[in-house]
């Protein structure tokens, strides 16, 4: 029984030599590990998407247009602006024009690039009415996709669009019976540059 009692001793003893051990290699293992931690912060600034016709300097609400000389002249009243679209209303006798320059602002904080130019066809009055858009003094006169034109942010470009009443050879292509009414567009796309 003395022998059991030692026995059981010495491997409470063994026990508490091997608790102490392992509790001594924790601490050791403890002051001899390190963590590396990167902590910081981001700030971003706004961004937004916005090309717009451009607008006269602050404090005027009014957008920047302006009528080309000799060009007939169009009443304020029939003529309007939002942001992002321009319509008018013009009454046109042979020989005349109406010629207008806007500006397309990109009043966003990165850059753009107009990929296409659409414009309403005009075909059927070709022999008398001639319609032409100038997009940054490069003119077009039917739709033009495929286009990589550049346009920074916060810079405008000029847009200038000319309809002209014009005499055909023949006297016969001339609208005779009623006055002609044509619809006329024109669409600016702008991506992401």
């Amino acid at each position: 029984m003395i022998e059991m009692e030692r026995q059981k001793n010495t491997q409470m003893f063994v026990i508490a030599i091997l608790a102490v051990a392992i509790l001594t290699m924790s601490v050791g293992f403890a002051l001899y590990s390190s963590t590396l931690n990167i902590t910081g912060n981001a700030n971003l600034a706004k961004a937004k998407w916005s090309i717009v016709w451009e607008k006269e300097a602050s404090p005027s609400t009014d957008y920047k247009y302006s009528e080309s000389s000799g060009s007939v002249q169009v009443a304020a009243a029939k003529r309007t602006f939002t942001d992002t679209d321009m319509t008018f209303e013009v009454d046109l006798k042979p020989e005349e024009f109406y010629e207008f320059t806007v500006y397309a602002k990109n009043a966003g904080t990165f850059n753009a690039k107009l990929k296409a130019i659409t414009l309403s066809d005009v075909s059927a009055h070709s022999k008398y009415l001639k319609y032409e858009v100038y997009y940054n003094g490069t003119k077009y006169t039917s739709t033009t996709t495929g286009l990589s034109t550049a346009l920074a942010a916060d810079a405008s470009v000029p847009v200038k669009v000319r309809v002209e009443y014009v005499l055909p050879e023949d006297e016969n292509d001339l609208p005779k019976d009623n006055d002609v009414k044509v619809t006329l567009s024109a669409s600016f796309d702008y991506e992401q540059a």
